[in-house]
């Protein structure tokens, strides 16, 4: 019988061939390999931008697989946590999550103040604060309306204020219910100056902003222009700047919304118009109000 082929080649009498050569899985040039990015918490205010939408803005909330980012202007939008996704301060980073298992959470609110992550609402104050027209009282409750349902202040809009004497008297103020007002076109010698110097009580404090309407009360540069244009005198004012911006000036009221949505925070906001709400909510939760 032939005997069984051997599992092993004999060893060769003659010389050795070259060996061949050992390749590595990757093939890829080391001159064309990225380089490591660091891994960076996507730790709530911190900014970013994300590459390839151009979009920057801050993180506020991070959940599996994705980062909400919100810009200047409040809009928010939402990524995928991917290898080097975005740019820290014009350098690449891949965003992580944070090592707690919480949801990341804003740290200020729009108006600036220390966020309360599960904060309830206060019950409602016996005091309130009436603001002329309702943009204005939109506005208000965009920026401040996180921090006036913690204090459980209600923001109520007035139409006008030519009878505000006795829509004070009627309130009746005391010191367990003030009441604050916001006026707009707050300057001496014009009719709401008069009208505000006409309430007397002490537990009702009058306020207002220079500006004629409280679209001016947003900066410019919020809603992309360079200033809010002049209207002459006896024009209707958000007509007349409609029409000089280009802006349709049949429908203002869309017109202001558009704008209430580029604002994102206080920092979209006139000085002269965070003092006064400031002030008021101050003079409302002041100690010795209910």
């Amino acid at each position: 019988m032939r005997p069984p082929a051997s599992r092993h080649r004999p060893a060769s009498d003659g010389p050795r061939g070259p060996r061949p050569r050992a390749y590595q899985a990757d093939l890829t040039p080391p001159w064309k390999k990225q380089r490591p990015v660091p891994e960076v918490p996507a730790e709530p205010g911190l900014v970013v931008e994300e590459p390839g939408t151009g979009f920057c803005g801050a993180v506020i909330r991070c959940e599996a697989g994705t980062v909400t980012l919100e810009d200047r202007f409040g809009k928010h939008r939402v990524f995928p946590l991917e290898p080097r996704g975005f740019l820290l301060e014009g350098r690449p980073v891949t965003l992580v999550r944070p090592t707690s298992s919480a949801p990341v959470r804003p740290t200020r609110t729009a108006s600036g103040s220390v966020a309360v992550p599960g904060a309830r609402a206060r019950v409602a104050r016996a005091g309130r604060i009436y603001v002329e027209g309702r943009h204005d009282a939109e506005l208000v409750e965009k920026v401040w309306g996180d921090d006036l349902r913690v204090e459980g202040v209600v923001v109520e809009y007035l139409e006008g204020v030519d009878d505000l004497p006795s829509i004070v008297a009627e309130f009746a103020p005391g010191p367990d219910a003030r009441l604050g007002v916001l006026v707009d076109h707050l300057v001496p010698g014009t009719k709401e100056w008069r009208i505000a110097r006409s309430v007397t009580s002490e537990h009702a404090l009058v306020v207002g902003h220079p500006y004629i309407d409280v679209w001016e009360a947003v900066k410019p540069s919020a809603v992309g222009i360079e200033a809010w244009p002049r209207v002459p005198h006896g024009q209707d004012w958000k007509t007349g700047v409609c029409r000089a911006l280009g802006w349709p000036s049949d429908n203002t009221g869309a017109v202001w919304q558009a704008i209430l949505k580029r604002v994102g925070s206080y920092r979209d906001l006139e000085p002269e118009l965070l003092g006064r709400v400031e002030e008021l909510i101050d003079f409302v939760t002041a100690p010795g109000e209910a």
